[in-house]
């Protein structure tokens, strides 16, 4: 069965833990939620349910003890039912949750980002807009259910680690995207040697310290892209000296210019 809870929800916060929701054995429920320019983030919390996070409008970033996952226009991040997250999205989103009973349906115990069908989405859509019950609800549960699992992985997130200075160095790049220090910089401002701070990125993100950090410019360069910045702007807030060698950059790691990125999705 599907349940449809009574209102849309207006805000973040309001779907960080209902009681109903919690304590319902229903296979799946489907909840929209129109982010306000005042309240974009839901903070750290976790859910019995797995949840499926899909961004119709707009983008927004899921964050485990793990890494940071985005989430473009078309895409959803599966999140596993125990996991502590949290959710930032960009100003006026507009977000689909999908809660989904442990055991019903063949996800990953890991968090990932899923490529949807439009299939999918609009089943999602469907779900959290109208009130479906009976035989059309479960026809519809089943199907989601059984697509769900078929959908392509997207390489997009960020591993993070516990370890206090690759921490620190993760959050002055969120903070400014734009400084383009080197590597030797950063390790300097974290009291080790370069080598040093190459290995420790190595063992703990299984990247170099070049690819972690272009893929953290990835993941905001998406998620600005998809809340309407213009390339020009993504390109200078990222710190890059010309819009071409964004586009490079871009283009090299995921296959399409940013425009064209976006526009698969949205296909």
């Amino acid at each position: 069965m599907i349940t449809k809870l009574s209102q849309p929800r207006a805000s973040l916060s309001d779907a960080l833990v209902e009681e109903d929701l919690e304590q319902s054995t229903a296979r799946a429920h489907a909840v929209k939620i129109d982010v306000s320019q005042n309240e974009r983030e839901a903070p750290e919390h976790r859910h019995r349910k797995g949840q499926l996070v899909m961004a119709s409008r707009g983008g927004v970033t899921c964050r485990v003890p793990s890494g940071m996952w985005m989430v473009p226009p078309q895409c959803g991040v599966w999140v596993p039912g125990g996991m502590l997250h949290s959710n930032v999205a960009t100003a006026n989103a507009r977000l689909f949750f999908l809660f989904i009973e442990p055991g019903t349906a063949d996800l990953p115990d890991r968090c990932c980002t899923l490529s949807l069908s439009p299939l999918v989405r609009e089943l999602i859509i469907e779900m959290a807009e109208s009130v479906v019950a009976g035989a059309y609800a479960e026809t519809m549960t089943t199907l989601l259910l059984a697509a769900l699992p078929k959908m392509p992985v997207e390489d997009l997130h960020l591993p993070l680690t516990a370890e206090p200075r690759l921490d620190r160095i993760a959050s002055a790049l969120v903070e400014d995207p734009s400084d383009r220090s080197t590597m030797r910089q950063w390790a300097k401002r974290v009291a080790m040697s370069e080598n040093s701070l190459a290995r420790l990125v190595q063992q703990e993100t299984g990247l170099t310290f070049g690819r972690w950090r272009q893929q953290l410019q990835l993941i905001i360069a998406i998620r600005s892209l998809a809340s309407g910045a213009t390339v020009q702007k993504v390109s200078a807030d990222l710190g890059y000296e010309s819009v071409s060698a964004f586009i490079t950059m871009f283009k090299k790691a995921l296959g399409a210019s940013p425009s064209k990125y976006l526009r698969n999705f949205d296909r």
